[in-house]
């Protein structure tokens, strides 16, 4: 049996399906075993709720550090109860040695549900004590920017950027300026945005132990990327949106 999302060599590949004008992430085939409070799952997890969606911090209970527990109270709008179910596996398996430092790296072209999918990814990894790292950009890494935030804890998140602040892009500015651990690199200024990136990347692998990627399979300079934390030793997991 063929499961929708496949797990090879520690990449994850995230097929495609069109509805409504974005991507879906498919859910894995295991189904996600009932709770006790037999909820009707055919339902939508909104209208399951009956309210308004709550924020990341208030899905939480208090002073929950499991991570199954954490990722399955986040209800996400598109996501399914599977999707949430199997992020939480794969947190529960990279977590076993203990927090680490994590850099997360990704496409600006994202979909409002992957990024979601992210946003609850990079929350729940700093919930449980990892330090996330990331850049500045749209898309990929304002999801991981926002997810880290709402973990409450600002020491676990580090955003360094290819160049100055000043050059970002204005949609990210207000977002930055929450972020306490920003480090800027105006020495690249006069590089090409390309190369400038690639110098941040090199900046923040040089950090971690762990690398998660979202990217498209022509995603030139992420493969790049994933290829060179390879050769670093550094654990690798490329979730692939293609």
């Amino acid at each position: 049996m063929h499961s929708a999302i496949n797990i090879c060599d520690k990449s994850l590949r995230i097929q495609r399906s069109v509805s409504k004008g974005f991507h879906h992430a498919v859910a894995p085939i295991r189904p996600l075993q009932p709770s006790p409070s037999s909820v009707d799952h055919s339902r939508p997890l909104i209208a399951r709720a009956g309210k308004r969606l709550p924020s990341q911090a208030e899905s939480v209970f208090s002073g929950s550090t499991n991570a199954e527990d954490i990722i399955s109270r986040v209800p996400v709008a598109g996501t399914s109860v599977s999707d949430l179910d199997y992020l939480s596996e794969l947190l529960a398996i990279q977590q076993s040695d203990g927090p680490k430092n994590i850099g997360f790296f990704g496409t600006r072209n994202m979909g409002l549900t992957h990024q979601k999918i992210v946003e609850i990814l990079a929350y729940a990894y700093a919930s449980v004590g990892n330090h996330i790292y990331t850049s500045g950009a749209m898309g990929t890494n304002a999801a991981v920017i926002k997810g880290a935030l709402r973990a409450n804890d600002p020491s676990k998140l580090t955003v360094i950027l290819p160049q100055s602040l000043s050059r970002q892009p204005s949609e990210v500015q207000e977002l930055l300026g929450q972020v306490g651990d920003l480090i800027e690199m105006p020495e690249n200024d006069g590089l090409s945005l390309l190369e400038a990136s690639r110098s941040c990347n090199k900046a923040i692998i040089s950090n971690v132990q762990q690398v998660i990627c979202f990217a498209f399979h022509d995603s030139r300079l992420l493969m790049e990327t994933c290829r060179e934390a390879k050769e670093m030793k550094k654990i690798v997991t490329a979730f692939y949106l293609d």
